[in-house]
């Protein structure tokens, strides 16, 4: 079977740091919601690239970091595709004054957080997934 996670990037040279314990550290996010990990794809891009995807297929004239697709035909089944701009994270991480590795690992579970059932359009909501996010990353053992 091939793996049940997967790193790609699209229009620009990026290669994740420690794609394995990457992997691990989300499978073990997934585990500890109780949800099964079926396959997710995450592919690295610019940010004219994830610009694009945002105009075509969610109507969206707007810079973004990150684009979850739900592939999942039932629930408690996490299937996705996460699209990443590695320019917004890079400019993010910047003006956060946090290191590249840390923002990059917020943006990678954010996605899996949608896919979980976290939402982010309210104060509240977004709040919520702010301690979901703080929460997996504490996870992390690398």
């Amino acid at each position: 079977m091939e793996h049940p996670i997967e790193f790609f990037s699209e229009d620009i040279d990026f290669e994740l740091k420690n794609p394995d314990q990457v992997s691990k550290w989300i499978a073990s996010v997934i585990e500890q919601h109780e949800q099964e990990l079926s396959s997710l794809t995450y592919v690295f891009c610019s940010d004219d690239y994830l610009h694009q995807i945002n105009v075509e297929y969610l109507d969206h004239d707007t810079l973004t970091d990150i684009i979850t697709f739900n592939n999942a035909d039932e629930e408690g089944i996490i299937e996705g595709d996460i699209f990443i701009s590695v320019d917004r994270v890079r400019d993010n991480s910047v003006e956060l004054g946090i290191s590249f590795d840390d923002e990059l690992h917020r943006v990678i579970i954010h996605g899996v957080l949608h896919l979980l059932g976290f939402r982010d359009k309210t104060e509240e909501e977004e709040g919520l997934m702010r301690k979901q996010e703080d929460s997996s990353l504490s996870l992390r053992k690398f």
